[in-house]
């Protein structure tokens, strides 16, 4: 179970949170039989010495008590915030090995659910659990048994009580735990919506849609609340149900007790003592239904953790370094691949040689983008061979490949922290010189001197605080700080202008790497050793830009289409 993998490291203060725990539950059954005794022989008789000099042990009693749970409360809080930091960092791995089709398949924000709402469930339920799953069900069993001590007659009253509390609370449980696993759901599709506005606030606004979004967000958050109400209504019945039963059997005691006084087989403090009994027995009772329903919420929760945690990722590493010699950087033989049901490659082949700079081109949809996944190897192949340096990339491992390619995807990413601390992303050994050299062949040099503090100055999460342009530059940099073998750009310049496009392209010829243009601009591809066009995931064509315009009618469309364009403009 993995559960136990998560508490192992916290056992022994777990054990030592119980014990303590158990020990405040015995001093709290021994409470009733000292009223009892000062009942019977201080108050009755009214015998203020004996009042005076035995009061003291309901006091003992009560601040031993108090100690222990406060003890308990402290094993239980560092038992719980381990075990979450645990699962936490255990999730976290996990996501991070997933390949990208897993992460496209769970979506991100079922993941941040995850790793935040249901651990949090999972912590409260650990900590729960040492706090009153030792104590709730012994105080049940010992009011029983101090019951039968007391009057075995009377304590057949707590025999039917019990069970039918315990009935009252199945049937509550038992319907609301489909709610609450249900409502876990709801809250991803929250989270999903939430997500999706903070990210494209600018293109709701652009197109004034935030009634919309606003009444989408209301309608999926009213059907949480009427969940949430519903399973709220029916575990509301859980406290007037069990408490008339409690009351009732509290009825019965006082008359079966009445009739016992007056024979003179029961005292008065022991009639206090058994309904303080069954008053524990009803806290109990209650309190422990509170820790199943955190169990079903709990184990809604669980299961949603295991299911990321225990999922592998789809294909596993190899153990092969790269090879010294080698004829081909890149080669594609018979590669198709698809997502889900959809196929975005079929049968491509090609090869890319060693200082090559190669031009992909295509419609949108044409598979430029899964092509460039493929090498790092980020999705698996489903059918044909990749091979890099001459040897499969299913051999492999992933620091090997990945090391030895710097990739810029087309979603330019800047994390929070300095234009530096982005920088050393690519080689966090990277001198002063290397820093200088990719900004200069990325044409960010001037970005970065224009700016007061040069290579410390601040950026912040997603790089919301520079242009499109600047942010293409700078993830262009951070991918040649590695010096990389193979420099793969995903469409990653289509926020230059035209003559900061031209300055790079020229930087990068000055390169000793091979260099994967993938790009919608013929311009941009014009002076490529090899442009290989892509339709609807096939090769349409693979040559020179003189040598395309002659035999390839797809190439000669989108070069005709952009002239038009740019005619127009002018």
């Amino acid at each position: 179970m993995y559960w136990k993998k998560c508490i192992y490291p916290y056992r022994f203060k777990a054990l030592f949170g119980f014990l303590f725990k158990l020990s405040e539950a015995i001093l709290e059954l021994c409470v009733p039989m000292v009223v009892a005794d000062l009942i019977d022989h201080g108050v009755t008789p009214r015998n203020t010495h004996y009042l005076m000099t035995h009061g003291w042990r309901l006091f003992g009693l009560a601040t031993a008590g108090y100690c222990c749970a406060l003890v308990c409360q402290w094993f239980a809080s560092v038992t719980s915030q381990g075990f979450g930091t645990i699962m936490r960092s255990d999730i976290y791995k996990a996501i991070n090995a997933y390949d990208y089709d897993q992460l496209d398949q769970m979506g991100t924000p079922t993941l941040i659910t995850r790793i935040t709402n249901d651990v949090n469930q999972m912590q409260d339920l650990v900590a729960m659990t040492i706090r009153l799953v030792s104590r709730s069900p012994f105080l049940i069993i010992g009011s029983l048994f101090a019951a039968f001590m007391i009057n075995a007659q009377i304590a057949l009253i707590f025999l039917v009580a019990s069970p039918l509390i315990a009935l009252s609370i199945y049937l509550v449980m038992s319907r609301t735990q489909p709610l609450y696993t249900k409502i876990q759901k709801i809250l991803d599709q929250v989270s999903l919506i939430t997500r999706e506005n903070l990210s494209g606030v600018r293109v709701i606004r652009a197109f004034n849609k935030q009634d919309n979004e606003i009444h989408r967000f209301n309608q999926t958050v009213d059907h949480q609340r009427n969940e949430q109400i519903h399973a709220g209504n029916i575990a509301a019945l859980l406290n007037p149900v069990t408490t008339i039963i409690v009351n009732a059997g509290i009825i019965l005691i006082l008359y079966v007790s009445g009739i016992k006084i007056n024979a003179g087989t029961l005292s008065q403090g022991e009639v206090i003592a058994l309904i303080n009994y069954m008053n524990q027995i009803l806290l109990s009772m209650y309190v422990f239904s509170n820790v199943i329903l955190l169990y079903i919420k709990g184990s809604a929760s669980y299961k949603r953790i295991v299911e990321v945690v225990e999922k592998k990722p789809s294909f596993e590493p190899g153990t092969k370094e790269a090879p010294k010699q080698y004829k081909h950087m890149v080669e594609f033989k018979d590669v198709s691949f698809s997502y889900y049901e959809s196929k975005a490659l079929s049968h491509v082949s090609f090869t890319v040689d060693p200082h090559e700079t190669i031009g992909i081109i295509g419609g949108t949809g044409s598979g430029k983008s899964t092509i460039v996944n493929l090498i790092p190897r980020f999705y698996e192949a489903t059918q044909g061979a990749i091979t890099f340096k001459d040897q499969n990339v299913k051999d492999y491992r992933f620091d090997a490949l990945r090391r030895a390619i710097g990739i810029v995807p087309q979603s330019a990413t800047l994390f929070s922290g300095t234009i530096r601390d982005n920088l050393l992303w690519g080689n966090k050994n990277a001198s002063e010189e290397d820093l200088e050299k990719a900004l200069e062949v990325s044409q960010a040099k001037e970005i970065v001197d224009r700016m007061k503090d040069g290579l410390e100055t601040h950026i912040e999460a997603s790089g919301k605080n520079v242009s499109g342009g600047q942010r293409q530059r700078l993830t262009i940099a951070r991918a040649l700080v590695r010096n990389p073998e193979l420099l793969i750009l995903d469409d990653s310049a289509s926020a230059l202008d035209f003559a900061t496009d031209a300055k790079l392209r020229r930087a990068l010829k000055t390169l000793d790497t091979t260099v994967i243009i993938v790009s919608q601009r013929v311009s941009a591809l014009r002076g490529a050793d090899k442009i290989i066009v892509l339709d609807h995931g096939a090769v349409a064509g693979i040559g020179t830009h003189e040598e395309l315009l002659k035999k390839c009618t797809i190439y000669k469309e989108i070069v005709r289409s952009q002239e038009e364009g740019d005619h127009h403009e002018a």
